[in-house]
């Protein structure tokens, strides 16, 4: 285990990466992200995908925290301070009593793509503007095996603080890349190999006749717009069907639905 370095004054220059961590996350990191919280923590050192700079922990927090501190490698900077010390740093209280700055490390498209395997699962957005729904995105790719995660250039940042936490640190373990425009993104994939399914309302096909190959990717708009019709146009559309009087479910939540019936589908067909 590294080393711990107490901190007692919140001024100490060696914690610029906590400081006012609200204000920060609005004009950016320069690199740099912010995870927050032991689940988040272990997803992060036992994934080995980004590189971590150092970990801030309450004292309080120490003792609990020692076998995944263990695991950190010897020149990760760990911080322990009072409670009080490590609220005025950060701006709030931190009642979760543990932070760590981490340096990206992220694919470009084509590295990202081309260590796919020959059976893969990818998920794409187009426009995901809000961070719920972002870690939402990635933990339900995560949670249903999907390889990676392409974004197009109107996306927000899966990387940010709270798209982090809502993702329960999948936002740190899934493969992701960004690669432009919506439209080029689904040309890319169907140029890979992949099935490019498209969620949207005036789908033509019906999720449940959906019977997925082994390389399949799906395409996931904002809420209120969807996908632009560019996108939409070098895709099969896909609907739910709903009770009569909606059309459309929160973004996140139809990623659930769409990736679950995708890998049962798929797994069924291997079966057969």
């Amino acid at each position: 285990m590294p080393p711990l370095i107490p901190i007692d004054d919140p001024d100490d220059p060696r914690l610029a990466d906590y400081r006012q961590v609200r204000e920060r996350d609005l004009v950016g990191r320069e690199g740099g992200f912010i995870a927050e919280g032991v689940v988040v923590l272990e997803k992060l050192v036992r994934a080995g995908r980004h590189p971590l700079r150092s970990v801030l922990v309450a004292e309080k927090r120490v003792q609990a925290l020692a076998p995944l501190l263990a695991g950190l490698p010897a020149n990760v900077a760990v911080y322990a301070a009072g409670q009080a010390v490590m609220d005025a740093v950060v701006g709030f209280h931190i009642h979760r009593g543990v932070l760590a700055a981490g340096v990206r490390a992220e694919p470009d498209l084509d590295g990202l793509l081309a260590g796919l395997p020959p059976r893969a699962l990818v998920v794409g957005l187009a426009g995901i503007a809000n961070h719920d729904n972002m870690g939402g995105l990635f933990r339900n790719a995560a949670a249903f095996g999907a390889d990676a995660v392409l974004l197009d250039d109107d996306c927000c940042d899966p990387l940010y603080r709270k798209a982090i936490r809502v993702s329960v640190g999948a936002a740190l373990t899934t493969p992701f890349a960004r690669g432009g425009a919506a439209a080029g993104l689904a040309a890319r994939l169907a140029a890979e190999g992949f099935e490019v399914l498209a969620l949207s309302p005036q789908g033509g096909t019906e999720l449940a006749d959906v019977r997925p190959g082994p390389r399949t990717a799906v395409l996931f708009g904002a809420e209120g717009p969807g996908l632009p019709a560019s996108a939409m146009a070098r895709a099969r559309g896909v609907r739910i069907a709903m009770a009569g009087g909606f059309d459309s479910l929160n973004v996140a939540t139809t990623s659930g639905i769409v990736l679950h019936h995708i890998v049962a589908s798929r797994d069924a067909g291997s079966a057969d």
